[in-house]
C-alpha cells in the first residue's frame, strides 16, 4: 500500500506529503479491505494549482480524480473528496458483487497503443505513420454491463471495452457528449 506524491514544476513539502499519505491510508482503509497503489501529482496551473491522482486497487479497479484550487493544499483536499466519493460508490456497488482479485481465467490480454496526433492534417504524406507514444498490454475483463458502467464511472475514462459476461463477445460502454452513457453490443445487431 503506497501513494507516491510528487510535484510537477514545484517542490512538495514534507507536511503535505505526510498529510496525503496518512489521509489516503485512512480513506482507502475505511471503504476497501485490500491494498492499493497510487500516484498523486501536484502542479501549478495558471494562477492556482492542480492535483491529479490515480489509485489502483488490488481488486483491479482504477480510480482517477483531478481538482484545482488556489493553493496546493486546497487542490489536494478537493481531489481527496472526489476520490473518497468514488471509493464510497465502488464499495456500495461491490456489496452484492463480491468477486475475486481482479483477474480471472476468462480475461484476455490485448495490446494498447497510444499514437501521437499530427498538427498538419491537411498536408500529410501518403506514407505518413503517426509516432507511437506508448505501448502496453492490458487485461480485457469479462463483466456485466453494470460492472463496465461502474468501471467507466470510477476510472474517469471516456471508453471501456470488455467481454460480455452473458455471451463472451466484445462490448463497449462510453460516455456520450451529452453526458449519458452509450453501450455497443455487436451481438445484439447480429440477431
Amino acid at each position: 500500500m503506497a501513494l507516491r506524491v510528487s510535484g510537477k514544476n514545484m517542490d512538495v513539502g514534507d507536511a503535505l506529503r505526510g498529510k496525503a499519505e496518512d489521509h489516503f491510508a485512512t480513506v482507502v482503509g475505511k471503504y476497501f479491505d485490500g491494498g492499493y497503489d497510487g500516484h498523486l501529482t501536484l502542479s501549478p496551473d495558471g494562477i492556482g494549482f492542480r492535483a491529479d491522482c490515480v489509485v489502483h486497487l488490488d481488486s483491479g479497479a482504477t480510480l482517477q480524480a483531478s481538482a484545482q484550487g488556489g493553493d496546493a493544499t486546497s487542490a489536494y483536499e478537493v481531489m481527496a473528496i472526489n476520490i473518497a466519493k468514488r471509493l464510497r460508490r465502488y464499495n456500495r456497488k461491490l456489496k452484492g458483487h463480491r468477486k475475486g482479485n481482479g483477474t480471472s481465467p476468462n480475461d484476455i490480454m490485448v495490446q494498447y497503443t497510444v499514437l501521437g496526433a499530427s498538427d498538419e492534417l491537411d498536408e500529410l504524406d501518403e506514407d505518413y505513420a503517426p509516432p507511437v507514444i506508448a505501448e502496453t498490454t492490458k487485461s480485457l475483463r469479462q463483466m456485466s454491463v453494470e460492472e463496465a458502467v461502474m468501471e467507466l464511472d470510477l476510472s474517469g475514462q471516456q471508453v471501456v471495452m470488455f467481454r460480455h459476461a452473458g455471451h463472451g463477445g466484445l462490448n463497449v460502454v462510453y460516455r456520450r457528449a451529452d453526458g449519458n452513457i452509450g453501450w455497443i453490443d455487436p451481438a445484439l445487431g447480429a440477431n
